[in-house]
């Protein structure tokens, strides 16, 4: 019996030396180096046609800027021969918001293909003709898509079976249960006149997972009331009333 390929990610770009770039170093990196997943930069430009490796052009109708071709980046895409099971992905501010969701399902497949934009856009057609899914990681405009590529990858490789050394380090974090993620804390005992929160240094863990939830539940309804929105109300207590999250520091 065989063993399934490693996860892999294959990047269109217009600067393929970008990769893999910071994703070759610290966690990612040791699982790259151990064949735990991989990623493949392809050149957007090696499938222009003239002489001078054009790739844009003037958008239709005016404005400023330059457009990716249709023709070249459809051969670029299709020159990847990638297996149809495999999403392909766009990063685009216009795009869906990545969320940790996303990210579990692109990690448990096979690895996307992931086209990096440039200039002012993409050309509609090549969106629709090759099935590209548009992908936002935040509303703001970046110079291309590749620094948002490099954070989706890092996001699914670290999911990855092996890469991480605790399985508890992908589920105790920001988002995997819908929540942002409770106040961490370490040695020293005490700092700058601070100490630890004594809940936590009392071997009680039933009471530290109380907390833990309860500080996750308040941070997340005072920072993110988007994500608070769509948590499930708690059903009452016996009392009848609703259990709202404290923002404790201690027990």
């Amino acid at each position: 019996m065989t063993n399934p390929p490693p996860w892999r990610a294959t990047v269109l770009t217009l600067f393929p030396e970008m990769f893999p770039g910071p994703l070759g170093v610290s966690l990612a990196g040791r699982a790259l180096a151990s064949g735990l997943w991989e990623i493949e930069a392809q050149d957007i430009r090696a499938s222009a046609t003239d002489r001078h490796r054009s790739v844009d052009d003037t958008p239709a109708g005016g404005g400023p800027g330059m457009v990716l071709r249709a023709d070249v980046l459809a051969a670029a895409i299709d020159a990847a021969e990638i297996n149809p099971e495999r999403p392909r992905l766009l990063m685009s501010p216009r795009g869906r918001p990545l969320t940790q969701a996303r990210v579990i399902e692109l990690a448990e497949g096979p690895g996307p293909l992931i086209v990096c934009g440039r200039f002012e856009g993409v050309d509609q057609r090549v969106i629709d003709g090759r099935g590209l899914e548009e992908v936002s990681i935040g509303d703001y405009v970046l110079s291309g898509g590749e620094i948002a590529a490099l954070a989706l990858i890092d996001a699914c490789v670290r999911l990855l079976p092996g890469v991480m050394g605790k399985e508890a380090s992908g589920t105790e974090e920001s988002f995997s249960e819908g929540l942002l993620e409770y106040p961490q804390y370490t040695r020293p005992q005490l700092f700058e006149g601070v100490p630890i929160p004594d809940i936590l240094t009392s071997g009680d863990h039933a009471r530290v997972a109380s907390w833990r939830r309860a500080q996750s539940e308040a941070l997340t309804a005072a920072r993110r009331p988007d994500l608070w929105a769509q948590i499930p109300p708690k059903p009452p207590n016996r009392a009848g009333r609703q259990k709202t999250p404290k923002n404790k520091t201690d027990g």
